[in-house]
């Protein structure tokens, strides 16, 4: 008999938690001193320590703490900016963290030290029992100020591992704070985020065949997208939240169709002998890409939604094998699944180029999601037969987030949760 477990996003914690490692850092990393926070209780040293390790993690920074520097000001005034730039130091940053039991606060500031001048301050305030999350916050709003791109460390990860069941997780974007959405002795597969990022939608073969579920993470509840006796899979939503495009076997032969949320209505898009599956949409929702057989191998072609009667355009022609695209949130590429030879690697095409550019390189890389701020691909790979999450940075940096326990796989990124 097969056995379905629901479990509220707040209630369970996973014994699996990711651990998120650096395996390689970026050419020319930024060089940052992080003067020890002000603030008598441990959370002060909790809060330092996430975002010490957030930008640490990110593979592009190099950070000093005290014991590393040549002067410890504890104010601006007592900053000498000279003591940094002898250790080529590019940027500080100094903090302080006010709490009265009630209430939590980090103010922080950051300079330039090569213009030996203030350029943020900050108070960022958090919920109490959440220093987790201040503290990543706090991370996103340095990293922004330095690279000139929002941080993604407040950001969520969604996916799926498998041991003796299979589960449908959620934990922050470094790997902790893993919590339990779904417990299935089923498959669970193509997992979802809603634009918002308040609800996810997936696939479960619990009921024997493949259905797509929509459910919200704070409450837990959920509901089957489409009550239909065929198979449907590969749900993605619109960036409005109003549709989901899904891949349904309604005929016989897999097509693509968009799901009305608000009346259930289906329209369809595709009508191909071949397979047509794993659509997702452009940032603007004018576009949808998905990857079809019909050329003889998988490749990926786009419709334009507000042309009448659009056809399919096929946009990738470089390898025998390209599939499971996504667009860059900034609509300047997309990045997908590439074969050139015998290796599956996930690769980037720029609109503007005429070639791919591989992200890796080993033999099975698969499921990329790119994050909300478009510079981290995050994917699945195989390393001895264990399935666990890698991820490559566009600038060069590249990490790995095993599980203590079970194969991950699946990963799909939240958008910003503020």
């Amino acid at each position: 008999m097969k056995k379905i477990l629901l479990i509220y996003f707040l209630s369970f914690n996973a014994i699996s938690e990711l651990t998120l490692e650096i395996t390689q850092g970026t050419e020319d990393p930024y060089r940052v001193a992080i003067i020890k926070f002000s603030g008598a209780d441990k959370a002060t040293a909790d809060i330092q320590k996430v975002v010490f390790d957030n930008l640490l993690r990110t593979g592009e920074f190099t950070i000093f703490n005290n014991e590393d520097l040549l002067s410890i000001p504890q104010i601006e005034e007592d900053i000498v900016f000279n003591d940094f730039r002898i250790l080529d130091i590019d940027f500080l940053v100094m903090g302080k963290v006010e709490d009265d039991g009630l209430n939590i606060a980090v103010e922080y500031q950051v300079f330039d030290i090569s213009k030996a001048k203030k350029i943020r301050t900050s108070t960022v305030y958090g919920i109490p029992n959440k220093n987790r999350q201040l503290a990543h916050y706090v991370s996103d709003g340095i990293y922004q100020e330095i690279t000139g791109i929002p941080g993604i460390a407040s950001t969520k990860l969604l996916y799926v591992t498998e041991d003796n069941d299979f589960k449908l997780l959620i934990s922050d974007a470094d790997g902790s704070n893993e919590q339990v959405l779904l417990e299935s002795t089923e498959p669970i597969i193509s997992p979802s985020w809603s634009p918002d990022s308040k609800k996810v939608a997936y696939v479960s073969f619990e009921t024997g065949i493949a259905k797509v579920y929509i459910q919200d993470i704070a409450s837990g509840n959920r509901q089957v997208a489409v009550e239909n006796s065929s198979q449907i899979s590969s749900p993605a939503w619109s960036p409005d939240g109003k549709f989901l495009s899904l891949t349904m076997y309604q005929d016989g032969n897999a097509e693509i169709y968009i799901l009305n949320l608000k009346n259930k209505n289906l329209t369809r898009l595709t009508n191909h002998y071949a397979i047509d599956t794993e659509s997702t949409w452009s940032p603007k929702g004018s576009k949808i890409m998905f990857t079809s057989g019909r050329s003889g191998s998988p490749q990926l072609y786009e419709l334009d939604l507000k042309k009448f009667n659009s056809r399919p355009k096929r946009i990738t022609f470089d390898g025998n094998y390209n599939a499971k695209g996504s667009y860059l949130p900034n609509n300047e590429g997309i990045v997908f699944v590439h074969r050139a030879d015998t290796n599956f690697q996930i690769a980037l095409k720029y609109f503007n180029e005429n070639f791919v550019r591989p992200l890796t390189n080993a033999q099975m890389d698969e499921s990329p999601s790119i994050s909300p701020n478009g510079n981290v691909i995050v994917y699945a790979i195989k390393d001895d037969g264990m399935g666990l999450l890698s991820g490559v940075t566009l600038s060069g940096a590249k990490f790995r987030l095993p599980a203590s326990k079970g194969a991950v796989r699946e990963p799909a990124w939240s958008g910003y949760l503020r």
